[in-house]
């Protein structure tokens, strides 16, 4: 069982989100906290896989007991939850170590996905996300980074590039399959064989690399399937 830690200041949130979680067969809610520092102080005594956190809470926000629990509990993977999609937020939640942001208003499966990628070590952020970062990373040195990528990019066949160009845009594998008239089984095969391709750890590193080599919508020129 992945054991998650919910902290929010609003007690009907918790609740809605303990719902979700506790819906998935493999998930588990063993604590809440109002506050982020309540939170750091249960998560610190061990037990919690996973921490889910709201950004702006009254004692402490999310970003810092992120900070916290980096150091009291490092085991701990802290995804951040918050209706606010800036980009410095976004920024900040990966420059501090956190495991993943996703926004509010994402589907409850979402929610269950970034729980599992965070418990599995894995990084995850909503497709929002994604283009805040890449976003913010696209003025930055982009002519080197775009001829690397490209290099990079020279093995991916056709439908593989299509795929890639959408995780640029930051869409999720249902919303890629729709545009592409494919299943969400098989983007999510096609995205296993780009990240193994690409040497990824995971979709956003592979959606930065797609935006550094200037993929358009569309993919990659053909190449066969």
């Amino acid at each position: 069982m992945i054991r998650v830690l919910v902290a929010d200041d609003e007690p009907l949130i918790r609740a809605g989100i303990r719902m979700i979680l506790t819906s998935a067969d493999d998930i588990d809610v063993v604590a809440e906290a109002g506050d982020g520092r309540e939170a750091v102080e249960k998560a610190r005594g061990g037990g919690v896989d996973v921490a889910l956190l709201d950004i702006q809470m009254p004692v402490m926000d999310g970003l810092t007991a992120l900070v916290e629990l980096n150091r009291a509990a490092p085991k701990v993977r802290v995804l951040i939850l918050t209706t606010f999609g800036e980009r410095d937020n976004v920024l900040r939640t990966l420059g501090h170590g956190g495991a993943g942001f996703l926004l509010k208003d994402s589907a409850p499966g979402e929610l269950i996905q970034a729980v599992r990628a965070a418990a599995a070590g894995n990084a995850y952020l909503s497709p929002a996300a994604t283009r805040h970062v890449a976003d913010a990373l696209s003025a930055t040195g982009a002519t080197t980074r775009g001829e690397a990528a490209r290099r990079r990019l020279d093995g991916l066949t056709t439908r593989e590039g299509e795929v890639l160009a959408l995780l640029g845009e930051g869409l999720s594998n249902a919303d890629a399959g729709r545009r592409l008239h494919m299943s969400e089984a098989t983007v999510k095969t096609y995205v296993s064989r780009i990240l193994t391709k690409l040497d990824c750890d995971n979709r956003v590193q592979a959606a930065l690399l797609a935006r550094d080599a200037g993929i358009q919508p569309g993919g990659l020129q053909p190449r066969g399937h």
